[in-house]
């Protein structure tokens, strides 16, 4: 038997698509603990059952183990920047988001999609992990979509399917992501002003992969969020797709610079488009609610993917 390699094992699992959820439980002085999983299954109705499948990496591995309660999270659309806190913040991770007790005084992620709360029914050693099954005594359901994950990105089902394949019809199809590290956000400037990274596409194409990957190899790895403005240029003939993003480095040498989100307003922009693009995104830091722009450069429709069209 050829021997297996772990980076194209774990490459070939990451092209299962799933959701994303966050772990929770207490230890025994009463401090949460959380993490961030996809290793997430319904199991049975009766009795009800689901699994997670907590790494003995984790930090709060022993915690998981010997738990009697826990709770899952499912993630809703829009909540990428939870579940990079989950996933890699080394300070008090439950100091970054909104949560709530259940009622087994278990944490669980506000705005999720639903909650599930579990007494730990059984724990099986599986390799590197553990299987960690739990008896479901209490659930909620808002009816939001999922947030998605797949080859190492985030995915949306609803209104970012807009932005899935660019059409052909169009003279220029671009793609950009308004990059944000520690308050500020990553800009270029041009003859016409300031505006945020941006690529033109060539034919029908997967908008968020290519960006992705045009952003790597320009040595700026970004974690691509939901679509944050999707419009029309009518007067270029052009189609627009922005994304949110988190960066994690600075910007290499002539990749733009890094502008203090508060200073957006007294900013000259390449086209009005990016300025009122820009405005609702300072607007929209200050709650961290970034809804979704489907329209063209001066008129559309607002969508808010907790909330609803505004």
């Amino acid at each position: 038997m050829p021997e297996i390699d772990p980076r194209a094992l774990r490459s070939a699992f990451g092209s299962f698509l799933t959701g994303v959820t966050v772990v929770t439980t207490k230890d025994e002085a009463g401090v949460p603990h959380g993490f961030t999983a996809n290793s997430f299954a319904s199991v049975s109705l009766d009795p009800p059952l689901l699994l997670v499948c907590p790494g003995k990496f984790l930090s709060s591995f022993s915690v998981f183990e010997s738990c009697g309660a826990f709770s899952v999270s499912v993630l809703a659309e829009g909540q990428e920047d939870v579940s990079t806190v989950f996933a890699g913040f080394e300070g008090d991770r439950f100091s970054q988001v909104a949560w709530s007790s259940d009622g087994q005084g278990v944490p669980t992620v506000d705005g999720a999609a639903a909650t599930f709360s579990c007494r730990t029914h059984k724990v099986i050693e599986a390799g590197d992990h553990i299987v960690l099954l739990g008896e479901v005594v209490e659930f909620s359901s808002t009816g939001q979509r999922g947030l998605g994950y797949a080859a190492g990105q985030y995915f949306s089902l609803g209104l970012e399917r807009a932005a899935a394949a660019a059409p052909v019809s169009r003279r220029e199809v671009l793609a950009g992501a308004i990059i944000e590290r520690d308050g500020s956000v990553l800009l270029e400037q041009t003859e016409s002003g300031w505006r945020p990274l941006q690529l033109n596409l060539e034919g029908r194409t997967h908008v968020r992969r290519t960006l992705s990957e045009y952003l790597s190899a320009a040595g700026m790895p970004v974690i691509l969020g939901k679509a944050f403005s999707i419009f029309e240029d009518r007067k270029r003939g052009a189609h627009y797709t922005y994304f949110h993003a988190l960066a994690e480095t600075d910007a290499p040498v002539g990749l733009g610079e890094y502008v203090p989100i508060a200073a957006l307003p007294t900013l000259t922009f390449a086209s009005e488009a990016h300025a009122a693009m820009l405005a609702r995104y300072a607007l929209e830091f200050e709650t961290r609610n970034f809804a979704l722009y489907v329209g063209d450069e001066s008129d559309g429709d607002i969508h808010d993917l907790e909330n609803g069209s505004r």
